[in-house]
């Protein structure tokens, strides 16, 4: 086999491949046996008709398909290998010339990663907030922590914000029932915000079997982007008793025996929060840094692929429903080109950030090592509430392990970027980075918290026969 390669962008190459008819032999066999177990010949058992009584039968094409499927993605791979091409996304084959008994040519055009030039990391200078810690914060704190143990008591008066309510809903739109947005015996925290805007104007005042009126946008469903007219019952009405915070409720509700000390683990584990903040304000204003200062060229297949996702998942919430998803954009003030606009922004961010991470990570020869993957698996098995055996397992299933092993040694390539950065708060004092960076919760708020990263990943391409079928025979 015989291949080069011709740059046909700094994103995009041309791998032309000669193989002559020779190197396909075992090819040619295992076609002969594919096609005679499909084909009934009298006088011969399944499988067992000679190649030239086959040929005789069906002709030549047929052995020639089958070859040319199964030979092309076999030595686009090879000579990808040969060449240590870095490829992305699938190829787009051509056959340009196929003499039978003589040779195949087949040109394979498809996205590579980019030569990305990095910037001097040590030269990054950025400015994060101080670490300013309140009373009046670990207060909340506590407050918080004293709402998990409170107790809900039935109260006869008219209900008020924070209360709990048991709540009877229905909404007609243009005198049309919603029967999605109707319920019975909904419990709901007025000002939580989980319901649907008005909600929380039309319950506060009201008393228990009292029924009021209002009117709200729908944001989903059939009517989505319209007017409904909503009617909430209000059914029952009961406040939120706290314990009183003192000595007896930190020996209830921590392993402390006094107030003061519970209040000072809460001060610490506040401090601590602040600081994994100042690390993830750094890791931030790092990123869009690097990519300010790097030129980073898109491959224009990779873009549209994750254009198309991006849109794909937006309008999925609607069931593909174009309609709705229109009317959803006017309710939250946006046309579809401001969407368009926005996504492709999103997008071109995106590849360009992974592409700058992995590029970063090959050059610090960054590696990820068993615990990492576990931490990082079970963090997200937190995310999506469920256990991690569970999150393995769709995983596996979805091909989204490698994507994991990929975006931890994503985060860890920035954080690396970070440590060599000069750092300081927003008063000029240099912030200690091997203090962030050497605690677990200081690891995982830089690693990773969100970067914006393509939906697809951007890894090697594995081509499959169904690729090859694509060819312009």
């Amino acid at each position: 086999m015989k291949s080069t390669v011709e740059q046909v962008s700094p994103t995009r190459v041309k791998i032309n491949v000669e193989v002559p008819f020779d190197e396909l032999k075992p090819n040619f066999e295992r076609a002969y046996r594919k096609i005679a177990q499909q084909v009934r010949i009298p006088g011969f058992r399944p499988g067992k008709a000679p190649a030239r009584v086959l040929e005789s039968r069906i002709g030549r094409a047929p052995v020639l398909d089958e070859v040319v499927n199964e030979v092309i993605p076999a030595k686009y791979l090879e000579a990808v290998r040969a060449d240590d091409l870095r490829t992305l996304g699938q190829p787009e084959f051509e056959v340009t010339k196929l003499e039978d008994r003589e040779v195949l040519e087949f040109t394979a055009e498809v996205d590579i990663r980019p030569e990305i030039t990095l910037p001097d990391f040590s030269d990054f200078t950025v400015s994060v907030d101080d670490v300013e810690l309140t009373e009046a914060e670990v207060d909340e704190q506590l407050d918080e922590l004293r709402a998990r143990f409170g107790t809900l008591s039935g109260v006869d008066r008219p209900a008020e914000n924070g209360d709990f309510v048991s709540i009877d809903l229905s909404a007609s739109v243009d005198g049309k029932e919603v029967e999605e947005a109707s319920t019975t015996g909904l419990s709901y925290e007025i000002g939580s915000g989980q319901l649907v805007d008005g909600i929380d104007d039309a319950i506060i005042g009201a008393n228990a079997g009292e029924t009021k009126t209002f009117t709200t946008k729908l944001v989903a469903g059939e009517f989505t982007g319209e007017d409904a007219d909503v009617s909430v019952t209000v059914q029952t009405v009961k406040a939120r008793e706290l314990p009183e915070p003192d000595d007896e409720f930190a020996q209830l509700a921590s392993e402390f025996d006094t107030l003061e000390e519970l209040k000072g683990d809460l001060r610490e584990r506040l401090g601590r929060v602040k600081k994994m903040q100042q690390g993830v304000q750094a890791r931030d204003q790092i990123l869009e840094a690097l990519l300010e200062r790097t030129e980073v060229p898109i491959p224009e297949k990779v873009l549209e692929g994750e254009i198309e996702n991006r849109k794909h998942d937006a309008i999925h919430q609607f069931d593909h429903d174009e309609a709705a998803f229109a009317q959803a954009l006017e309710a939250e003030g946006k046309t579809l080109e401001q969407f368009d606009t926005e996504v492709r922004e999103e997008s071109e961010k995106a590849v360009r950030t992974q592409l700058l991470l992995d590029t970063i990570a090959d050059a610090e020869k960054t590696s990820v090592n068993d615990g990492e993957l576990t931490e990082r698996i079970i963090y997200q098995a937190q995310r999506f509430g469920i256990s991690p055996d569970e999150y393995v397992q769709r995983a596996q299933q979805s091909g989204q392990l490698t994507a994991i092993y990929a975006d931890v040694r994503r985060g860890k390539a920035l954080a690396a970027v970070v440590r060599r950065a000069t750092v300081t708060d927003a008063s000029g004092a240099e912030v200690d980075l091997d203090e962030l960076f050497g605690t677990d919760e200081a690891a995982e708020a830089t690693e990773t918290a969100a970067v914006e990263t393509p939906s697809g990943e951007l890894e090697e391409t594995q081509v499959t026969d169904e690729a090859a079928k694509s060819a312009d025979k």
